[in-house]
């Protein structure tokens, strides 16, 4: 099955789409010349692109970290990105009038990991008619994403996309289990995989850290499994992100992971066919 998103399809053992940009929205300036130079990457590879960032961050570790520079201010950002680069964008939300907030600004909203059993967020969701990309629980088992599915499928909207983000591995730790990229895919949804928030160890002391140093085999890993879509959290500078800064991947970096993970996507995707 294939998700249309824009001029986009995900989906359908077509080749991979990208979703990246900076965790959340810093500043306009960073926005724009991120999402621009990760569209010229992009461009010059031809793979489909979807800008990712969130206008705000509503589930920080600490109750004094960055949590977004204003709703309105961030949301017309990322609005700007949409129009003058014409490419789609994707923003998290956590309450339903968050959904209200960005409808006319972003094309695909996303249920945060946390959020993902929750009935009446993710109903109004479905009832918005976006794409909606729900990111797996690190507290569930990758069968149970049909439930989540189908409160958003019960409102009639069949957009959904279905994302690995690592599982709980006792305490401040993630694993990924490859599996679970096959068994959501065999729901019918499209599968995503979220090689950054995989490699963070969550709430570790006042902050979350990470360990960056597995975003790409991560990433390489899940190609070779079959994915159709690839999430990363992009930087400039990952060391000076307000959030997330230890799980983002330098934008230095992307261009030759990128190279790398469409000749993966190739070749496993030319097989089964």
């Amino acid at each position: 099955m294939a998700v249309e998103i824009r001029n986009i399809k995900v989906g359908g053992n077509l080749p991979f789409t990208l979703i990246a940009g900076p965790c959340v929205v810093e500043s306009e300036e960073l926005i724009i010349s991120t999402a621009k130079k990760i569209l010229e990457i992009t461009q010059r590879h031809n793979i489909p692109f979807i800008f990712k960032s969130s206008f705000k961050k509503a589930n920080r570790t600490n109750i004094n970290s960055f949590s977004g520079i204003g709703d309105e201010k961030a949301i017309s950002i990322l609005k700007k990105v949409s129009d003058e680069l014409n490419i789609p964008v994707l923003t998290d939300i956590h309450s339903e009038s968050d959904i209200q907030k960005v409808n006319d600004a972003v094309d695909v909203i996303q249920i945060p990991a946390f959020l993902c059993r929750q009935t009446e967020l993710l109903i109004a969701a479905g009832k918005s008619g976006l794409v909606v990309n729900i990111k797996k629980g690190q507290f569930l088992a990758p069968e149970d994403m049909k439930h989540a599915a189908d409160k958003i499928a019960s409102t009639g909207n069949k957009k959904i996309l279905l994302t690995e983000r690592g599982t709980t591995f006792g305490y401040h730790n993630l694993v990924v289990d490859m599996r679970s990229l096959v068994i959501m895919r065999e729901l019918g949804f499209p599968v995503v995989m979220d090689a950054t928030h995989s490699v963070q160890l969550p709430s570790n002391s006042n902050v979350s850290g990470g360990q960056p140093k597995f975003i790409k085999p991560l990433a390489r890993a899940a190609a070779a499994v079959g994915i159709d879509a690839l999430f990363l959290e992009v930087h400039p500078e990952p060391s000076k992100a307000l959030s997330d800064a230890a799980s983002q991947l330098p934008l230095s970096e992307l261009e030759k992971l990128l190279i790398e993970i469409k000749k993966i996507d190739s070749v496993i995707k030319s097989v089964k066919n």
